[in-house]
Order: C-alpha cells, then structure tokens, then sequence
C-alpha cells in the first residue's frame, strides 16, 4: 500500500544556506565588508537600527548566495542563520531598498579603489611575477525607464555597458579588480584608459619589478590606450579593426594561407608582423597577423529530400597591436586566452545576476553592481582556500552548489549555539575545514 506524502514548511531552525558561515568566515578574515563599508558615508539621522557594514554584508552575503533581488528577505529574514552571522535579524526589503539608492558618487569611486587594494594585499604574500590584465565591455539589457538606460546600436537594444576588468597572478584564477556601470551608448573603450590607469598605477606601485600585461579586444584600440600602457612600463595585447591598409599588408601572406588551404582542404593558418601607424598614433608600432584561410563547404542532401546551402571559402584575417618580441604566432595564442575574462563575466551575469540594474538612477544601478562585483570578491576568496584541491578552478556557481546551499540546523542553549550540517554532503568535512583554520 502506498502512503500518502504530507508536506509541511514548518521545520524549527532548519536553514537552506549553511554555507554561508563560509562566506562569513572568509569575509572576517579579509574584512572584505568592513573596509567596503568603510568607503560609505552615513549621513542618516537619528536613531539607527541598521549600520552600513550589516547591510552591505546582508546585500554582498545575498547575492552569493542567489537571492539577488531585495524582496527575497520578506522571507529570509526568518532564517536563523542570517540572523546569526548578521547578528541580529536581517533589515527588510523597504530598508534595503532605500540602502541601494541612497549611496553617492563618491562612495562608489572609493569602493572601486578599495576592491584594488584588496586585490593588493592579498597577493602580497605570493609575490606575483607577472599580472594579467583582461579589460572588456559587456551588455546589460535594461527594461524600465532607468537613468541613462540608452539605445545600443551593436546590441540592438536599451541597455548600460558596464566596462570590467579581471586580474590574474601566475596563472591562478581570475579575480575582479573593477567594475564601472556605463551608459548604454557608450563605445567599447570609453574612460577605458582612465580606468586602467588608476588600477595598473596601484598594481605598479605594490610590485614594481612584476611584468604586468594587459589584453583587450578591438574595441579599445586607440591610442591613448596604448600610451597609458607604455606610459606605465606595461605589456600588451590588443586588438585592431582592419583596414585598407592593414590587409594589404597582410595579402602576401594570405595569399600564402590560401594556397596551402587549396592544396590541403582545410583551414590553414599563417602568421607574421609588421610595424604600422595610423595617422592618429605618435609613432609605429608592432602589429602581429593571424592569415587564416578557411575552406568552403559543399552542398549536402539532408533528410527530407532538401539540400543545404553550399558555403564558399573564407578569408579571416586578424590583427593584433604589441609592444611584446616574442614569436608572432606565440603572441597570438597568448592573446587568445583572454577569452577566460570573458568566462568570468558569465559567472558575474548569470551566477550572480549582476544585470538586475533596475534602479531608477544611474548611481544606484553602479552601486548595485558594485554589490555584485563584491560578491564576486567574496566567491573569489573561498576559492583561494580549494587551493591544492580539484575544486581550485570551480566557477561561482560551482561554489555555491558545493559549498553554499547546504542544509543546516540550529540549535542553541545557553552554553553555545550548535550548527549541525549533514554528514552526507560530498563536501562537508572540507567546509568544516576552511571555516576552523
């Protein structure tokens, strides 16, 4: 005979997230939220239920966790355990809300800072030798009447362009170093240079002997940007839009390229370099050529009778600007792995939705993203601890999976409050480590 299933949600002191008590230790450890909240100034009046640390930690912890949006705590604020690492009940949504939109300019400016020196001081006892730099723009469709929410023409939408850059030590996984909420209408590289300026002068000044090297695809190619770099005693990596006058220069070796994709029948590829000025730059520079010739396809009968569309043979020339000597097609594949940034920016957007701007003034959409970018932050550092592990590379969702959304109980007596996780989870022992060492 088959029971009958009862659901009831009325368990005492069972929470769905213990593993935010990691998020909470690590955050301790770094005073990631403390030095954060310490850019805020708090200009309320009277008395203060809530202080600027618990709710910037309340938003950062949140959105880690996957509850991004303010009215999820019309709920969550019964959970023991955010009442325990807050210390004391979680602020409501109307608090939170009003949390958002009441940040400036200026604390926003300092917070970007701040996340710079963090940065800093925590690769300090590594001793990094070389830094990578990964700068690029995304889009963040916006569906309201928000400030400066502007028509994009590439993205065929009314969106901000947020501009984010990404560091590397060694080869470890990348870290966010800053993330500046643009308009909607803004080119690739807009304040671009004025952006990598401040991060690079605080990086050189901590590890002047470290090479440090910046990538960045086509859309900040200009020549500012590479004056900064070499302003700097930077290495770079950028991308160029071709023109009349690079593919000619580039033509003897595409001819090359499809003379060996002729004889072979697949795509073959050449490499080479040339010095180039446009009229705009002060100077020549070293342009390094990817000639890639790609073989057409032929028209195939599918199922049903009908027949594919034959695709001819195609040319794909790129073009990349480098103050760097080494072998031009060395270069490129290191250009190529910038493409990493941009799996960051995926966990940024869809892990923890950074695109829920959907403030109705510009700075509180920046400040909001500056809360995801702090989770970011957060994820990063639990990382840091999986180091030596088969977890060290695991994404943020990864992380929450395995370590965040845990089941937990409470229970407390005068003596002490007792967290009990389930001993069957993959990964419990190792939470337990890195939250008591």
């Amino acid at each position: 005979m088959c029971k009958p299933i009862e659901i009831q949600a009325n368990a005492p002191n069972i929470s769905s997230d213990g593993g935010i008590l990691l998020l909470k230790e690590v955050d301790k450890r770094h005073r990631l939220t403390e030095r954060m909240a310490a850019c805020l100034v708090d200009s309320r009046r009277g008395e203060v239920k809530h202080t600027l640390v618990k709710l910037l930690r309340q938003r950062a912890y949140a959105i880690a966790m996957g509850w991004e949006d303010c009215n999820d705590f019309d709920a969550l604020c019964q959970d023991p355990l955010y009442q325990f690492v807050l210390g004391s009940r979680p602020a409501s949504q109307s608090t939170l809300s009003r949390f958002e939109n009441w940040a400036d300019s200026k604390s926003v400016y300092r917070m970007s800072v701040e996340m710079v020196d963090i940065f800093v001081e925590r690769q300090k006892i590594r001793h990094p030798k070389r830094i990578v730099i990964d700068i690029d723009a995304t889009v963040d469709p916006t569906h309201g009447q928000q400030q400066y929410q502007l028509f994009n023409g590439f993205y065929d939408c009314h969106c901000y362009l947020p501009l984010l850059i990404f560091g590397s030590c060694d080869g470890r996984p990348m870290e966010i170093l800053s993330a500046v909420l643009r308009p909607g209408n803004a080119p690739s590289g807009k304040r671009a240079a004025a952006i990598l300026r401040r991060v690079a002068r605080r990086l050189r000044d901590a590890y002047p002997k470290t090479k440090i090297l910046v990538r960045a695809d086509a859309g900040f190619s200009s020549p500012e940007f590479y004056k900064t770099c070499e302003d700097l005693g930077l290495e770079y990596l950028v991308a160029m839009q071709g023109n009349a006058v690079l593919d000619r220069e580039a033509e003897p070796t595409m001819v090359l390229a499809r003379a060996e994709r002729d004889k072979t029948k697949e795509a073959a590829r050449l490499y080479t370099e040339f010095s180039y000025a446009a009229g705009s730059w002060d100077k020549k520079r070293r342009v390094i050529v990817k000639a890639e010739a790609l073989p057409g396809k032929a028209a195939e009968v599918l199922p049903g009778g009908k027949t594919s569309k034959a695709t001819p043979c195609k040319d794909n020339c790129r073009f990349v600007v480098t103050n760097l000597s080494k072998d031009p097609q060395a270069l490129y594949g290191i250009y190529c792995l910038r493409g990493e940034s941009e799996n960051r920016i995926k966990e940024l957007k869809l892990d923890l939705a950074s695109g829920r701007t959907s403030c109705h003034t510009f700075i509180a959409n920046a400040f909001r993203l500056m809360l995801h970018a702090l989770a970011f932050c957060l994820s990063s550092m639990i990382r840091d601890h999986l180091d030596g592990t088969c977890l060290f590379k695991c994404t943020v969702g990864q992380i929450r999976l395995k370590f965040l959304k845990m089941a937990a109980i409470i229970e407390e007596s005068t003596r002490r409050i007792l967290i009990r996780l389930p001993r069957g989870h993959p990964h419990v022992f190792l939470l337990i480590k890195v939250t008591s060492a």
